[in-house]
Order: C-alpha cells, then structure tokens, then sequence
C-alpha cells in the first residue's frame, strides 16, 4: 500500500476531512490532496505529526 492510499484510510477512519487534516498540520488542502495522489510526500516533521494524530 503506498503512502497516500494509507493516508486515506487513516483519515477516513478518523473522521477527518482533507481541509480539517491540513489545519492540524499547518499545511494548505493541496498539500494533502498531493499526498494522497502520491504526487509529493510531506516532510519528516510532517509524518511525525501524521503519525501522532492517527496513533501509529
């Protein structure tokens, strides 16, 4: 499964709409949108965050 399908998933699962992820994040809507097409991969302080907000 590649990085954007489980990203998916994970926010998904959590409720969470791409605007409201982004908010958490401090990035914009298209930044997660990129990251669920697997157009581009968010930064490692990003994916840390990421992990800490779905618990993995």
């Amino acid at each position: 499964m590649k990085f954007g399908d489980k990203l998916i998933q994970l926010r998904k699962k959590s409720g969470l709409s791409q605007e409201e992820l982004a908010a958490k994040l401090n990035v914009s809507r298209q930044s997660v949108s990129k990251w669920e097409s697997n157009n581009t991969y968010p930064e490692t302080d990003k994916i840390v965050q990421i992990c800490s907000i779905f618990d993995c």
